[in-house]
């Protein structure tokens, strides 16, 4: 699944055209679209991980184009893709949103369709599926800000530099976090 999700988030964000489609968009907000296509995948799933039903993630995914489309004017490239400053977006609208309501939704329940299946090997989907099943397992022990990293970096694939922008800590930061989390998950795992 982590294979999969990063290399989609990866041929998603060719920073390069997201640049000149980014610069098109500052120019005139009717050539955001191609944006709004190419991203709107990666952002759904990751709001569907956080909120109860897909319509609410539906609603959420609307409200991040629409504050990216507000805010970007003020864009800046600061060195990662364009995708990095969309989860953040996302990020801070599933906050707000989860202040409203305090609900996560495990990983395993997500619609399939935000899984890719392979018709030719039904063994590798339910594997990970299981997998995702046993990921929502192991992190519920953590409190939301915690379980957030770890969806970035494992299930939605993002680097540790991509995260810290996301949620707005210094890189060192979100290391340190990572490393106490998965040592966590360890003692955690080798306790049971």
């Amino acid at each position: 699944m982590k294979a999969s999700l990063a290399q989609s988030i990866v041929e998603d964000s060719d920073s390069r055209s997201d640049t000149a489609l980014v610069k098109a968009a500052q120019a005139n907000p009717g050539a955001f679209a191609p944006l709004y296509r190419r991203h709107l995948p990666v952002i759904y799933r990751y709001l569907r991980a956080r909120v109860p039903s897909d319509d609410e993630a539906a609603d959420l995914t609307q409200q991040v184009f629409l504050r990216a489309l507000e805010a970007l004017p003020s864009y800046q490239h600061r060195g990662l893709p364009f995708i990095a400053w969309l989860l953040r977006i996302a990020r801070n609208t599933s906050i707000d949103a989860s202040r409203r309501q305090r609900r996560m939704v495990p990983l395993h329940q997500l619609d399939p369709a935000s899984h890719p299946a392979d018709p030719d090997q039904p063994e590798l989907t339910i594997l990970r599926h299981e997998g995702t099943r046993h990921f929502d397992d192991l992190i519920s022990i953590f409190d939301e800000e915690k379980r957030n990293l770890l969806i970035l970096r494992f299930a939605v694939g993002l680097t540790t530099p991509e995260i810290a922008v996301i949620v707005d800590k210094r890189e060192a930061a979100v290391r340190k976090q990572l490393s106490r989390a998965i040592a966590t998950l360890k003692e955690h795992h080798d306790g049971r």
